[in-house]
């Protein structure tokens, strides 16, 4: 059996951040927090992996990444664009920016042909998740039968301020059955709330949510090539609207044709969407180093 691929959503615009904070230089020799995830990739057993970028970042994206993993993991880059005839839509809409995360992992359809993992390339996941989504592709993984990592909520949030999180709402078994979008989550009092029309509602420390770190065959491109078509005719006037992986998620658990394993890790997440957000993630990652997770030089 093939290895699976990572597949890394690295086209954002990241526009809140200022920069390309996908190849902005984080760790103690200038890495990127893309290398510490392809690090963990290679180290649970990925075989590949797939950088979905915008077509004009595609020589920065090689020359940063290419002399590190040459030898070390197959590569290959695929490109999110506004072409629609592509899935058969012939119909001219306007957009603003990018379809959404969804729309984006179908750039990944015609070079992946194996179980893989799409993750962003902007967030810090830790080992655990790749060890255990390894597992699932390699084993447990159908057309019908997919996963999400589900990290406990507590380990995600900010201390500069509320965060938006899909909190993952599970049966018996530790199956997804909806995902719902808390757009205000944060600590207070030692605990953590989210407030929803001015209203506070409290959450348990490990409630699972997702990160956006979700594990497919290649089936689902099928699938989300159908729902895409739906949705940009639907939102052919909210040139805003944007088609996330949840939806795909939502709609394939509601009409039976998949179900999602929610995966359950421990891991401390952290990531980075603004500019202040970067002394953290750097203090983060060098604690990582000094305990020996991982090595000062990552692929020396």
């Amino acid at each position: 059996m093939k290895k699976p691929t990572l597949l890394i959503l690295a086209a954002g615009m990241a526009s809140r951040y200022g920069s390309m904070k996908q190849i902005d230089g984080f760790g103690p020799n200038g890495e990127t927090i893309i290398d510490y995830s392809i690090y963990d990739a290679i180290k649970a057993g990925f075989g590949k992996v797939v950088f979905i970028i915008k077509e004009e970042f595609v020589e920065n994206f090689k020359a940063i990444f290419e002399p590190k993993l040459s030898g070390k993991i197959e590569t290959d880059y695929v490109f999110q664009n506004f072409d629609l005839k592509q899935f058969g839509i012939e119909e001219e809409i306007y957009r603003e920016k990018p379809w959404g995360t969804a729309h984006a992992i179908l750039s990944g359809r015609n070079v992946i042909n194996e179980p893989f993992c799409v993750i962003n390339a902007d967030d810090y996941y830790g080992f655990d998740s790749f060890k255990k989504m390894v597992g699932f592709l390699t084993s447990e993984a159908t057309d019908s039968n997919y996963s999400i990592v589900g990290y406990q909520i507590g380990k995600t949030l900010s201390d500069f301020g509320s965060v938006s999180r899909g909190v993952c709402k599970t049966n018996e078994a530790g199956y997804l059955e909806e995902i719902t979008e808390r757009t205000q989550v944060y600590k207070k009092d030692g605990g953590i709330v989210y407030e929803e029309n001015g209203v506070e509602y409290p959450l348990e420390y490990n409630t699972p949510v997702s990160m956006n770190f979700w594990g497919f065959t290649p089936a689902v491109f099928k699938l989300t090539e159908d729902l895409f078509r739906v949705f940009a005719l639907e939102n052919k006037n909210k040139p805003k609207a944007e088609f996330f992986i949840p939806l795909i998620g939502e709609n394939l658990v509601k009409n039976g044709t998949a179900s999602f394993k929610v995966i359950p890790t421990d891991s401390q997440w952290f990531g980075v969407t603004y500019k202040e957000d970067k002394p953290f993630v750097q203090e983060c990652i060098d604690q990582l180093v000094k305990n020996g997770t991982y090595p000062e030089n990552l692929w020396n």
